[in-house]
């Protein structure tokens, strides 16, 4: 799992199956001092409530299938929690 900040939606007139009522998320991976890490990229919500501007943790690869209520779909990432809080220590 891996930190990120959500900067934008996808609005698709068309979605594979499985993915219909799935919002798409633009999200920026940050690292561990919360700052951008790499590109920007797109994800699955898989909490369904997740919006721009929050600190969200997601995960990849086919992983990221497994968490929609679909499995299977055609995802490489997927939203999976929104962070509250974050200490270090």
């Amino acid at each position: 799992m891996q930190l990120a900040r959500v900067i934008g939606t996808v609005v698709a007139t068309q979605k594979y199956p499985g993915l219909e009522g799935i919002k798409l998320l633009i999200i920026q991976p940050l690292d561990k001092r919360q700052q951008p890490s790499g590109q920007p990229v797109v994800a699955a919500d898989a909490t369904a409530q997740a919006g721009p501007g929050e600190l969200v943790f997601f995960i990849g690869s086919r992983e990221a299938a497994l968490a929609l209520p679909e499995p299977f779909v055609p995802v490489d990432h997927a939203v999976v929690g929104i962070v509250d809080q974050v200490s270090a220590g």
